[in-house]
């Protein structure tokens, strides 16, 4: 039997890592393994025809909906749309979360993006679980070291550099995640004038067709994970 996975999905907003990689959260909670959404910002400044106040909490009820259809936890951040400090009070409170979920496997956004929420969370959550392992760092939760595995979603506003690497198979979840990631509003319309669920829905077709599966999801990792050690050669 496979060893049980932790798994932490950090985004900058509610609904960044639901649309981007759902289904494979989905898929990892079907399968026994623990899963915690991380959201540091409710993105309470997207929806220009209400007030960030009653907007975040709309959001806030949706993210708990869509938590609760995939299966796993959520967590939100005390932090604004659009203001995500890149400090080190943001750095210790993301590696208390570590701590405290201690998880196995991290995904969170790719570095670079035309959203600066996106690129601070990449850089806070990397510097983060350093910090998370160090024994000197004193948090409320004991360190944790067993973090195996940071992997990148893609996502529409991080084009730049990402190149998919891990792909996920997710054929018998795409379906599901059709249905209730449109419990997001911005997902099924008439906030933005952007297609999420035609953009995602796609992207998992064209991702599923470069492996040879009818729906996929990819990932990049860090370049220095980019490596094999293998006696021969496969």
């Amino acid at each position: 039997m496979a060893e049980q996975k932790k798994i932490l999905a950090v985004g900058a907003h509610a609904g960044d890592m639901e649309v981007s990689c759902g289904a494979v959260l989905r898929k990892h909670a079907r399968a026994g393994d623990t899963v915690t959404l991380l959201h540091l910002t409710l993105g309470e400044g997207g929806n220009p025809a209400v007030s960030p106040a009653k907007y975040g909490e709309q959001k806030r009820r949706e993210a708990t909906a869509v938590a609760a259809a995939i299966g796993g936890d959520v967590m939100f951040g005390p932090y604004c749309d659009g203001e995500l400090p890149d400090t080190n009070e943001t750095r210790r409170y993301v590696a208390e979360v570590i701590r405290k979920v201690r998880p196995t496997h991290i995904i969170t956004h790719w570095r670079s993006s035309i959203h600066p929420d996106h690129a601070t969370t990449h850089r806070v959550v990397m510097d983060a679980v350093l910090l998370a392992s160090l024994e000197a760092v004193v948090t409320e939760h004991p360190r944790h070291r067993g973090v195996q595995a940071i992997y990148f979603a893609e996502n529409w506003e991080d084009p730049e550099g990402f190149t998919p690497y891990v792909f996920v198979d997710v054929t018998d979840e795409l379906e599901s995640w059709r249905k209730w990631i449109v419990t997001y509003e911005f997902i099924r319309g008439g906030i933005s004038m952007f297609r999420y669920l035609d953009y995602y829905s796609a992207l998992a077709t064209v991702r599923g067709a470069v492996v040879g599966k009818k729906f996929a999801v990819a990932f990049d990792v860090d370049q220095l994970e980019k490596k094999r050690t293998l006696d021969f050669l496969p």
